[in-house]
C-alpha cells in the first residue's frame, strides 16, 4: 500500500515529498540546496498499525435438498486475502468468486467470497465427521479463522415411527394422540391438522402439544370429534400420517321423574321420564332402566276400601261389631307373627346341628378315594352345601362338591359333601397389630386372634375421635393362613413386605412415613370365597384381591404394590382393556383407572409387565386387577393345568385322578397345591400352560387310552366340560375335573393314558402318564416362582438395591428440565416407564418415583446394570462414575 504526504519548508517554500512505502520513508525536494532547508529530524511518526480480519458474515450449516449445491459466503475486513478450506484442504483458487469494497466509515477493504458444494463432493466424503467447511482471512497483521459450516445431505423418511390412533372417548375426558415423525435431516417439525385446518394451542387453550410432539385434548368437547392428522416437514418435503378420528360421545342421562298421574279406576297412577340430561350423542350408551313406572295409589288399599265400602252399603255395622272385628284383626296379627318366630327358631337350631355334624366329620369323598376304608359319609338329609357361593356342578356326569375351600368333582356314585377338616389352612394367625385412624385423631388398637370371629374374619375396627363419634371401617378378610398374609412395623427409612410364593408385595420407599413415626403395616390377599369379586358384566378378574393398610394412613409419596395377572399380553395388537379396582369402605367396588385412559386427576399409575403389574398409589386400601377384551380381537388368559393323584401306596381298587384349571400365578398354584397336600394328594408332573379365549367355549376334558384289561373308568360321558363362564369369570376357583377309575384287582399296579384338555375349537394340552400307584415318589414340586425365596418382609435400606447416595445423586442430576430433554423424561423412556409421564410430572421428584418403580420391577434381579446401561445411553457419566465408587454395579 502507498501513502503521500505532502509537507510544506517554512524557509524557502520548499516541498517536501514523503513516501511511505512498506514503513520506509523516502524524502525528496523540489531543490537540490539543502542549506537553506529546515534541518530534518531523525525520524516520523509511523501509520498506525493494521487490525486483524474480523468476520462480518461467516459460513452458515446448509442442506443440499436433492441434487441442487449450496452456496456458502463469507466477509471479512480488513483483509488482503480470503479463501475457504473445507475438510482440512485449500479449495481451489479458481472455485472461489471474490468481491471487494471500501468501507465507508473505516477507509478499510472489505472482501467477500463464495463456494459452491455439490452432491457429489459430500458424498465422497469418508469417515465419521461431517462434511465442513471454513473462512480464512488475511491481513498483514495476520490471520482469522470463521467458524465451521457443516454441509449435509437433506432427507425425510416416508414412514412416521408411530402415527396416531383413532379412539371414542367420553366427554371431558383427557385425549392423547401420539406422533413420532419419520427420520430426516434436518429432523422434521410436527403441526397437528384438525379436519386440515393447523392446530395453534395458542388460539385454543384446550390443546396442548409436548416437546415429544404428542398432541393432548385436556378435556374432549363434543366439537373434538373430528379427524386428526400428524404433519411432518422439512426443507425437503411434507410427510402426512394416517388421518385419527376422534368421537368424544355423551352417554345418556335421566330427568327428574314427571309428577304422578291421577289415580285410574284400577288403583293405579304412573309417570314418566326422559333420557335428556344429556341425550345420548356420537354412540353413547342410552339411559339404563325403565322410561315409565306405576303403582298403586292407595298403597294397597283401594280395591279393600272398595269392598269394604259395598259391604257396609249392604250390611251395616253396629259400632260394638266394628270394634270386635278389629280386636280379631290384631289377635290374628300377633299370632301370626309368634308362628314365624317359633318356625324360624326351629330352623336355626336344625341348620345348626346340621353344620355341626357336617364339621365332626373326620373324612371326605376325596378322602374316600384315597382311604376307602376309613371313610364315614356325611349326614344325608342336609341337602346345602356348607357355603352359598361354592360353584355349581361343572359336568353333566358328576357330583359336586361345594365349600369354602374348593369344589370338587366326583362321579355318578360318588357325590357327597365334604366336610371342613383340620388343615393347616385353619391354623390360627398370630395377633394382628393395625393401627386405624380418622381425621380427628390417630388411635391404634391390637386384635389378637382370639377376638376374630370362627371363620377367621375380623367383623370391624372403630377409631373413635376427640368428638366421640365412632366411625365404621370396612372389615378385611384376615386370613388365619400365614402363607397369604404378612405385616412389618415401618418407618421413615421404608421397607417391602412380601407374601413368599405368591407374587405379591409391597414397596414402602423411603420418606413414605414421616420422620419419627412408626406405623404396623400389613399386606393380606383376599380368600376369594370370602370377599366379591371386582369383576362386573363381561370382565374376568385377572389378579388376587390384595389388602394393604391401614388404609386412613397418610403417605408423603406414592408406594407400589405388585400384583400378578393372567392376562396374555404379548399379542402385535392390543386385545385387553384393564382396569384397576378398588374396594369402598361399604364393600362395593370402584373404578381406579382404566390403561391408557389416565389423566391428571388419575390417582394411580400402573405398570403392566408380561405376569405382573406394578401399582404407583398414596392411598392404601384393597386393589385387583379385572380385563375385558378389546373388539375385534378376543382376549387371552393364561391357565395352568395341574393333574393331582391319590399319595402312594393305593389300597383300594378304585383310583382318582384330578385336573385343576387354575390362573396362571404363583397365587393360584400355592392356593391348590396347599389344598391337596391337606387332602393327601400328590402333583404327578410338572403344570402345563393353556391360552383360554373369550370365544364362548367350554372347556372340555377326556381320558384315553386306558387298559382296560386291568382298569376301567366310572365316567359314563365321553368327556366332561366345565363352563366357560366358569372360567372366564375368574368367581369359582379352584375348578376341576375328576375321572374316577377302577381297577381289576389290587395286584394291579402300573397305570398308563392320556388325559386330554382343549377348549372347544380353541387350545389345548395333553398329559402322558406313566405311573406305578403302589410306588412312593417324592413330592413332585413345579418350578418355583419369583420372589419366592424372598423373605416376607425387609426394613430399611436392606429392602433397596440402590443405595440412598447413590439415589439422591441421580435424583439431582435428573429432577431439572433439560432442553436436549437428557433428564427424568428420557430415564423413563429407557426404562420403559413413559406410557404416562404426566403422573411423574406432578411429583416433587419424579425420579425418585421412577426409581422407585425401577426397584419394584427388579426385586428378584435387582443388579445395577440395567440403570448403569440406561443412564450410560443418557450421557450421564458423572453419575456412573459414583456408581461404581459407591455402589456394586
Amino acid at each position: 500500500m502507498l501513502s503521500f504526504r505532502m509537507q510544506r519548508g517554512q524557509a524557502g517554500g520548499s516541498v517536501v515529498l514523503l513516501l511511505l512505502l512498506g514503513g520506509y520513508v523516502v524524502c525528496d525536494t523540489e531543490s537540490s540546496d539543502y542549506s537553506d532547508a529546515e534541518v530534518l529530524p531523525d525520524s516520523y511518526p509511523s501509520a498506525p498499525a493494521e487490525p486483524l480480519p474480523e468476520f462480518l458474515l461467516e459460513p452458515e450449516d446448509a442442506f443440499i435438498v436433492k441434487n441442487r449445491p449450496v452456496q456458502l459466503r463469507c466477509r471479512a475486513s480488513p483483509a488482503t486475502q480470503i479463501y475457504f478450506k473445507c475438510n482440512g484442504e485449500w479449495v481451489n483458487q479458481n472455485d472461489h468468486i471474490t468481491r471487494e469494497s471500501l468501507d465507508q466509515v473505516t477507509g478499510l477493504v472489505v472482501r467477500e467470497v463464495d463456494i459452491l458444494v455439490s452432491r457429489t463432493q459430500v458424498e465422497e466424503l469418508f469417515g465419521l465427521e461431517d462434511y465442513w467447511c471454513q473462512c480464512v482471512a488475511w491481513s498483514s497483521a495476520g490471520t482469522t479463522k470463521s467458524i465451521r459450516a457443516y454441509v449435509r445431505i437433506a432427507y425425510l423418511r416416508k414412514n412416521f415411527e408411530q402415527e396416531p390412533l383413532g379412539r371414542e372417548v367420553r366427554l371431558e375426558q383427557e385425549v392423547l394422540l401420539q406422533c413420532r415423525p419419520p427420520e430426516g435431516m434436518p429432523a422434521a417439525e410436527v403441526d397437528w391438522l384438525k379436519n386440515e385446518d393447523t392446530i395453534d394451542p395458542s388460539q385454543d387453550s384446550n390443546f396442548l402439544i409436548t416437546i415429544d410432539n404428542d398432541l393432548i385434548i385436556k378435556q374432549a368437547r363434543l366439537s373434538d370429534t373430528a379427524n386428526y392428522t400428524c404433519l411432518a416437514r422439512n426443507v425437503v418435503a411434507k410427510r402426512r400420517s394416517s388421518t385419527a378420528t376422534v368421537i368424544v360421545y355423551v352417554d345418556g342421562g335421566w330427568t327428574e321423574w314427571a309428577k304422578w298421574s291421577a289415580c285410574s279406576t284400577e288403583c293405579t297412577h304412573w309417570r314418566s321420564r326422559e333420557c335428556l340430561a344429556p341425550a345420548p350423542r356420537n354412540g353413547g350408551k342410552h339411559c339404563s332402566g325403565s322410561m315409565m313406572e306405576s303403582k298403586n295409589c292407595t298403597e294397597g288399599l283401594c280395591a279393600r276400601n272398595k269392598k269394604i265400602s259395598i259391604e257396609h252399603a249392604s250390611h251395616p255395622l253396629a259400632p260394638d261389631m266394628g270394634v270386635a272385628v278389629y280386636a280379631g284383626l290384631v289377635g290374628a296379627l300377633l299370632l301370626c307373627v309368634i308362628l314365624v318366630l317359633c318356625v324360624g327358631i326351629l330352623a336355626c337350631r336344625r341348620r345348626c346341628s346340621h353344620f355341626h355334624g357336617d364339621i365332626t366329620d373326620s373324612s371326605s369323598a376325596l378322602t374316600a378315594a384315597f382311604h376307602p376304608g376309613n371313610y364315614k359319609p356325611p349326614r344325608q338329609d342336609n341337602p346345602h352345601p356348607l357355603h352359598p357361593s361354592a360353584p355349581p356342578d361343572l359336568t353333566a356326569t358328576a357330583g359336586a362338591f361345594r365349600s369354602p375351600l374348593f369344589s370338587l368333582q366326583q362321579g355318578v356314585n360318588d357325590s357327597h359333601k365334604i366336610p371342613m377338616t383340620t388343615s393347616p389352612l385353619l391354623d390360627p394367625l398370630p395377633s394382628l397389630k393395625i393401627k386405624v385412624y380418622n381425621s380427628s385423631t390417630l388411635s391404634s388398637l391390637e386384635i389378637p386372634a382370639d377376638m376374630c370371629s370362627a371363620d377367621g374374619e375380623i367383623l370391624s375396627l372403630k377409631s373413635v375421635g376427640t368428638g366421640g363419634r365412632e366411625r365404621q371401617f370396612h372389615s378385611h378378610t384376615l386370613s388365619r393362613d400365614p402363607g397369604l398374609s404378612t405385616s412389618a412395623t415401618l418407618g421413615h427409612l421404608g421397607g417391602r413386605l412380601t407374601i413368599p410364593s405368591t407374587g405379591v408385595s409391597l414397596l414402602v420407599p423411603p420418606g413414605t412415613i414421616p420422620q419419627g413415626k412408626f406405623y404396623e403395616m400389613y399386606l393380606i390377599i383376599s380368600k376369594w370365597e370370602k370377599t366379591t369379586l371386582p369383576s362386573e358384566g363381561s370382565q374376568t378378574v385377572l389378579s388376587p384381591a390384595v389388602s394393604c393398610g391401614p388404609s386412613a394412613l397418610l403417605l408423603n409419596r406414592p408406594v407400589v404394590l405388585t400384583l400378578p395377572h393372567c392376562a396374555q399380553l404379548d399379542t402385535p395388537t392390543p386385545d385387553w382393556t384393564l382396569t384397576l379396582k378398588t374396594q369402598t369402605h361399604q364393600g362395593a367396588w370402584e373404578e381406579v383407572l382404566t390403561v391408557g385412559e389416565e389423566s391428571l386427576s388419575s390417582p394411580c399409575y400402573l405398570q403392566l409387565e408380561e405376569e405382573c403389574c406394578h401399582v404407583l398409589m398414596e392411598q392404601l386400601g384393597t386393589y385387583g386387577l379385572v380385563g375385558q377384551s378389546c373388539p375385534p380381537q378376543p382376549a387371552c388368559k393364561r391357565l395352568q393345568l395341574a393333574l393331582f393323584a391319590p399319595r402312594a401306596p393305593c389300597l383300594s381298587l378304585d383310583y382318582s385322578l384330578r385336573i385343576y384349571c387354575i390362573h396362571d400365578t404363583p397365587h393360584a398354584l400355592k392356593e391348590v397345591l396347599d389344598l391337596e397336600r391337606s387332602l393327601g394328594g400328590v402333583l404327578l408332573e410338572d403344570t402345563k400352560p393353556l391360552l383360554f379365549k373369550d370365544s364362548y367355549h367350554n372347556l372340555r376334558l377326556s381320558i384315553h387310552d386306558i387298559p382296560h384289561t386291568h382298569w376301567r373308568s366310572k365316567l359314563l360321558a365321553k368327556y366332561q366340560e366345565i363352563p366357560f363362564y366358569h372360567i372366564w369369570s375368574g368367581s369359582q376357583r379352584p375348578l376341576h375335573c375328576t375321572f374316577s377309575l377302577e381297577r381289576s384287582s389290587l395286584v394291579v399296579s402300573q397305570l398308563s393314558c392320556k388325559l386330554c384338555v382343549r377348549q372347544v375349537e380353541g387350545e389345548g394340552q395333553i398329559f402322558q402318564l406313566h405311573t406305578d400307584i403302589q410306588e412312593t415318589l417324592p413330592p413332585h414340586s413345579p418350578h418355583p416362582s419369583a420372589g419366592s425365596c424372598l423373605p416376607t418382609s425387609q426394613i430399611g435400606p436392606y429392602a433397596f438395591r440402590l443405595p440412598e447416595s447413590i439415589r439422591q445423586k441421580i435424583c439431582t442430576s435428573l429432577d431439572a428440565p433439560s432442553a436436549r430433554g437428557c433428564d427424568w423424561r428420557l430415564l423413563a423412556r429407557s426404562l420403559g416407564f413413559d406410557r404416562y409421564l404426566n403422573y411423574f410430572a406432578t411429583k416433587p421428584s419424579p425420579t425418585g418415583v421412577l426409581l422407585d418403580l425401577w426397584e419394584a420391577c427388579h426385586q428378584g434381579d435387582a443388579d445395577l446394570v440395567s440403570l448403569a446401561t440406561a443412564l450410560e445411553e443418557m450421557g450421564k457419566s458423572e453419575v456412573l462414575v459414583v456408581m461404581t465408587t459407591d455402589g456394586d454395579c
